[in-house]
């Protein structure tokens, strides 16, 4: 009966995914000149056919240099880029499926190969070293155009929603965490500071595409650089970040974790999720995430091992429980794009996970 739920529709603004399965974001550097081909649109389709409600894309450089490097991740600006995200979602929707547009700066984490230098909160990296230079509080409204000209341009091509990529340690995660954020201005130095310009820029988001269209937050605790690391030590300071974000317009919320099970407070709750602690502390729709049908968490793996299926019992127990309204899945969906089909017909049992030395052949 738990399995037959998750494929209730669900409804957030004007967003109906017919299902409670995502593609979760993965970055693929397949489109040269940040111009998404006919290979993109079958990558995705294929996904949607087998069964995804929710795609959620890979993350699109905003129209900046400065934003994403390098050129082969696709962008969000010109007639050749538009016309192939078109294709996209066009093959997205043919399937009965619903899409996201998932937007992307980088800050410090931006590889500076091309020249161009990385810009962040205090011009260093998620280990504190110096990388680029600091943004002046100037260029900040500057930068929440961007976003908010990236949203609108996605809705008016055909995507069902934006997701605004605040996690894993790039420029919006950089301010909302203390390490990256050495702020003395208003935008960093407390909780609330740092958390103003992310904020700020889901508000210009909101201004631009109207009341209706639904925005997506993702956020994490851990980095690229540091899985232990952490912009909420409790709930009460989750609750801290979170709510200018929702305030400002928000409508769902991505916590990424790299195990979906894992409890995020232990000293609070033994057992709840972040994606649970996320839903509890501000009743929005969420979205949860992190090695869902796989044994091994993503980003621990040793070369050249395989990732072996797991049971989906935990999830079905932490749907059940109300900790999530949508599953986003990721390496099973590059190894079975009809993994979200094969679970509604109980035929997972061929399933063999993931093996990262052959995972290029599933791009495709």
């Amino acid at each position: 009966m738990a399995i037959d739920d998750l494929f209730r529709p669900l409804s957030v603004r004007s967003l109906t995914v017919p299902n409670r399965f995502a593609m979760a974001p993965m970055t693929r550097q397949a489109s040269p000149g940040g111009i998404p081909g006919a290979d993109v649109a079958e990558y995705y389709r294929r996904r949607a056919a087998g069964g995804v409600g929710l795609i959620i894309t890979e993350g699109i450089r905003l129209p900046d240099p400065a934003a994403g490097y390098p050129h082969a991740i696709p962008t969000l600006a010109g007639n050749d880029v538009l016309a192939g995200w078109t294709r996209v979602v066009d093959a997205v929707h043919g399937e009965g499926a619903t899409i996201a547009a998932q937007l992307w700066h980088q800050g410090a984490q931006r590889d500076d190969a091309d020249g161009v230098a990385a810009v962040s909160p205090s011009g260093v990296d998620g280990l504190g070293k110096p990388r680029g230079r600091a943004l002046t509080t100037d260029e900040l409204p500057w930068i929440a155009e961007l976003y908010a000209k990236s949203a609108a341009t996605a809705r008016d091509i055909g995507f069902d929603a934006v997701e605004l990529h605040g996690a894993h340690g790039y420029l919006l995660d950089q301010f909302l965490w203390e390490r990256t954020n050495l702020r003395t201005d208003g935008y960093g130095g407390t909780q609330a500071a740092r958390t103003l310009f992310p904020a700020e820029v889901v508000a210009a988001v909101r201004a631009a595409v109207g009341p209706d269209y639904p925005i997506i937050f993702r956020f994490s605790q851990w980095k690229g650089t540091d899985y232990s690391a952490s912009i909420a030590d409790h709930p009460t300071q989750l609750q801290e970040v979170l709510s200018p974000l929702t305030d400002a317009g928000v409508d769902m919320l991505h916590p990424s974790t790299r195990r979906h099970y894992v409890p995020a407070f232990p000293d609070y709750d033994r057992e709840l999720s972040l994606a649970g602690w996320t839903k509890k502390v501000t009743g929005l729709p969420v979205i949860a995430v992190g090695s869902i049908g796989l044994q091994t968490q993503f980003r621990s793996e040793k070369q050249g091992q395989v990732i072996q299926p797991a049971p989906i019992d935990r999830l079905v127990e932490q749907f059940e429980a109300g900790e999530f309204d949508i599953a986003a899945i990721g390496r099973a969906l590059l190894a079975e794009p009809a993994w979200v089909n094969r679970l509604r017909n109980g035929d997972l049992d061929g399933f063999i996970g993931y093996d990262p030395q052959t995972a290029l052949a599933s791009l495709t």
